[in-house]
């Protein structure tokens, strides 16, 4: 009975793995060029704190549309640097980058 527990749970474990792993890499193509992101005014006062900076906001598609994600404060993790996320293109369309923080060497 133990042994048929335990050959569950690995099944179930490698099933949850390749699960998450088909899905990470999906990306989503879009024919329709991103608008230009908008012009916001960003008052460096309204920051939570002194080391805060800004993330700028960007279109994401719905499906649809293109509809705005606002911007927000983020704060620096030590040892990291922020990659702004961005829309890139390819000869499958445009697909979205999420920003991402990245190791300083």
């Amino acid at each position: 009975m133990k042994l048929r527990s335990l050959f569950i749970a690995i099944v179930m474990s490698f099933m949850l793995g390749i699960g998450s792993l088909s899905t990470a890499g999906t990306r989503i193509y879009v024919k329709i060029t991103p608008p230009a992101p908008k012009k916001v005014v960003v008052v460096k006062k309204n920051r939570p704190h002194k080391n805060a900076f800004w993330v700028k906001g960007h279109w994401k598609w719905n499906g649809r549309k293109y509809v705005w994600v606002k911007g927000h404060w983020q704060t620096p993790r030590k040892g990291f640097v922020w990659v702004p996320g961005h829309w890139a293109k390819n000869r499958h369309g445009w697909y979205w980058i999420d920003g991402h923080w990245k190791r300083v060497k």
